[in-house]
């Protein structure tokens, strides 16, 4: 699969013209190792060193339409890997986006993939923690598989912004979009069936 054929089906499993827009305008092969950059838009994750994977597209387009990012919010993003899904937060967002990879190798690399992207940020570090120095955040989007969501990361919402986590089990956790309104946190969206590698938080 090329990237023309992974739009159209991303268009066929009916993705907003901003998702399929910024999918278009980011290159997922400059995110992939060299060895595997012809398998780049294949909708399947692939490895990226580490042990680690970039999401399959059709994953990751699902976890941004629950995000319902808008121009000019502030992002975060936890487990951000090789960078590929903080590139289309920017072309959506159009606005400053953070990112925390807890592997050392990984945000190195990533730093490198974002160069072309101004107002793109990665931190090395314990992404349970978030960034209490940029927080409030509208939009908090965690990569990976969690038991739970961590109360640091709710407590770093803005008033009605939305957090979107994978919550269960390493092979079999849903998708989970919570929303912050008044002082309480309140479930919006939850779609079953997914696979995510492991928060790690230490």
């Amino acid at each position: 699969m090329n990237k023309t054929q992974l739009i159209k089906s991303l268009k066929q499993q009916g993705f907003s013209g901003k998702i399929l827009n910024a999918f278009s305008k980011v290159s997922r092969e400059d995110f992939v190792p060299e060895h595997i950059k012809q398998y780049a838009y294949e909708n399947e994750p692939q490895p990226i060193g580490q042990g680690q994977t970039i999401s399959q597209p059709y994953t990751i387009a699902k976890m941004l339409e629950m995000l319902d990012l808008k121009k000019g919010q502030k992002v975060l993003e936890v487990g951000s890997g090789c960078g590929y899904v903080l590139a289309l937060i920017k072309i959506i967002t159009k606005s400053k986006v953070y990112g925390i990879e807890i592997i050392k190798e990984l945000a190195e690399k990533s730093r490198n993939n974002l160069r072309d992207y101004q107002d793109i940020k990665v931190y090395n570090k314990n992404g349970a923690k978030g960034l209490s120095e940029h927080s409030p955040f509208e939009r908090i989007l965690i990569s990976a598989a969690c038991k739970e969501v961590p109360k640091t990361l709710l407590n770093q919402l803005a008033e009605n912004g939305i957090l979107v986590a994978p919550v269960g089990e390493q092979y079999d956790c849903s998708l989970v979009a919570i929303q912050k309104k008044k002082g309480e946190y309140i479930e919006k969206k939850k779609i079953d069936g997914f696979s995510f590698v492991k928060f790690v938080d230490d």
